[in-house]
């Protein structure tokens, strides 16, 4: 009897489609005398392709079992392989163990097999500390950061011999996550060449995640890596399909450059290194907004404020819990008085003290809901006092579909968790909070939002704090000198993001910053938006196909 669908998620297994095992097994089976391991088998889909990749290849069935190894960490998923295996006329040795409990050996020729995937936040304690042990001992220092398929590609290469092959999915978080540095500077320095299969549609019913297919083979040096886009796991490359193209990381950089044109790329460094762009780290802090610990409880609507009895100096002004309302390039007093008169929470619950009767029974109301066993809530003195801090200059949104969206804070407000604030440095303040949320809007920013950032669930644009900081956006100096051309079209600018028209927006920004700043030609700026343009469609085209899977 296999696991409930929740069940095998909450342990990160997630059960390969056939066309991918039979792929993967084939590439990475090559003569019937291979030795073939699959850690964390589950139940033996890779296993049985292998046996039957043998089996075709002269391999005695009865011999099956000296050459077909796996681990699996749940004795269910242990015995439901060995049953599948029967079926099949096929035998395997499966171990019931932790993998990273065992000690590798470089006996096989190849390991294959599909991770189990479990994020940073659940992955922790005991579990935690084994696999960073065993990864450490390859000589890879991992970050508290690191899902568990990190750890796992590390250990699992060690089992091979020095020419062995390795061919594994792993979550599209290779290519795009700052933690998988350290991976993927091991892959090519373990192996002589390293060859990437990503998909335009998503691989796992059910499941948010972008997958690509890893193949590494022998011993290590490789200079490059080669990808090839399929459009679906019945699209996948013969190993001498042209299609596959060569790309030269720089170290410790992230992967994505790979999914756009050589030559867009080369363009995109080449402005990044130049004086006209910075990173937003040089206008000043990126942080993310109070954590309530509730927000249902602790952001009030002003009809809730007024029956609660609650006083001004109890409130504080607060953006709304969610990040829908900020468009355009500023939140200003006008838009924030009009959420609160249509109702929404635009009052934070965070009183001096509980001095007065309209305090302590919202407190006591809070207790009554439990509100202070909340993990924020706990840690906090007095539980119901949320650290706010400093009023942002800028409003920057890290979760979207379309674009992030920077805007003036000239509503000087608080923001929650929602979004975060920026700080702009005291000599900047003045000119960022005018003019950067406008500047923002150009081709080449827009792009490097795709390519710092990561694609999230459903298709959504997440930046991470640190990527936030590395945001490049026009530097102080261009947008002093740009500074008149940009006031000059702000009000068709302003007109284009009301009326929805983001692409007219951003191409008034384009001439002014990109063309009349910095002398690019329409051909360049041209490409940068088409760069853009594939990285987003890319994301958003397998969010779409999710949701109507």
């Amino acid at each position: 009897m296999t696991d409930p669908a929740s069940v095998r998620k909450a342990r990160g297994a997630f059960f390969t489609p056939a066309a991918i095992t039979a792929y993967l097994a084939a590439w990475a089976i090559r003569a019937p005398t291979d030795r073939v391991f699959e850690p964390s088998c589950g139940e033996a889909s890779f296993l049985l392709a292998a046996g039957e990749r043998l089996c075709a290849l002269g391999a005695p069935p009865d011999r099956l079992a000296q050459q077909l190894h796996g681990v699996e960490i749940h004795p269910a998923s242990a015995r439901q392989a060995a049953r599948l295996l029967a079926e099949r006329g096929l035998r395997a040795s499966v171990a019931v163990a932790d993998f990273f409990d065992r000690s590798p050996t470089a006996e096989f020729d190849a390991v294959i097999g599909n991770p189990p995937y479990v994020r940073y936040q659940s992955f922790a304690g005991e579990a935690r500390a084994r696999a960073q042990r065993a990864a450490l001992a390859a000589g890879v220092r991992l970050t508290g950061l690191s899902s568990s398929w990190a750890a796992f590609t590390i250990h699992a290469s060690r089992f091979l011999h020095p020419e062995g092959r390795l061919a594994i999915v792993l979550p599209g978080e290779l290519l795009t996550v700052n933690y998988a540095a350290e991976v993927r500077r091991f892959l090519l320095q373990r192996f002589a060449r390293v060859r990437l299969v990503l998909f335009d549609t998503r691989v796992f019913p059910g499941v948010l995640e972008e997958v690509v297919l890893l193949l590494a083979e022998g011993q290590g040096g490789a200079p490059y890596f080669e990808l090839f886009q399929a459009g679906s796991p019945d699209a996948l490359p013969a190993q001498d399909a042209p299609a596959w193209t060569e790309h030269r990381p720089e170290d410790g950089k992230k992967w994505t450059p790979a999914l756009i044109a050589a030559d867009s790329f080369s363009l995109y460094r080449r402005l990044a290194e130049g004086p006209g762009f910075t990173p937003m780290l040089d206008w000043g802090e990126t942080w993310l907004g109070a954590v309530t610990g509730n927000n249902a409880w602790f952001a009030l609507g002003r009809a809730e404020a007024v029956r609660l009895g609650l006083a001004g100096d109890d409130l504080l002004p607060i953006s709304p819990p969610g990040s829908r309302h900020l468009h355009g390039l500023a939140f200003d007093r006008r838009a924030w008085e009009k959420l609160a008169a249509d109702g929404a929470a635009c009052f934070l619950f965070n009183p001096a003290d509980d001095g007065t009767a309209a305090v302590r029974r919202h407190i006591e109301a809070g207790r009554g809901q439990r509100v202070h066993t909340a993990y924020k809530c706990r840690m906090r003195s007095p539980w119901w006092h949320v650290p706010v801090g400093r009023v942002p200059d800028l409003l920057l949104t890290y979760m979207n579909q379309d674009r992030p969206r920077l805007l003036a804070n000239d509503a000087r407000v608080h923001v929650l968790n929602s979004v975060y604030g920026v700080s702009l440095r005291p000599g900047l303040r003045r000119l960022g909070r005018e003019l950067l949320p406008l500047a923002f809007l150009n081709s080449f920013s827009l792009l490097g939002a795709e390519m710092v950032g990561r694609s999230y669930g459903g298709g959504l644009l997440k930046l991470e704090p640190r990527e936030a900081d590395v945001l490049p956006v026009p530097a102080p100096a261009s947008l002093r000198a740009a500074a008149p051309a940009l006031r000059a079209v702000r009000p068709a600018v302003e007109a284009a993001l009301a009326a929805g028209d983001i692409a007219g927006a951003t191409a008034l920004v384009d001439r002014v910053l990109l063309g009349e700043q910095l002398g690019l030609n329409e051909e360049k700026i041209t490409a940068l938006r088409l760069a853009r343009a594939l990285l987003s469609q890319r994301r958003r085209a397998r969010g779409r196909r999710h949701v109507g899977s």
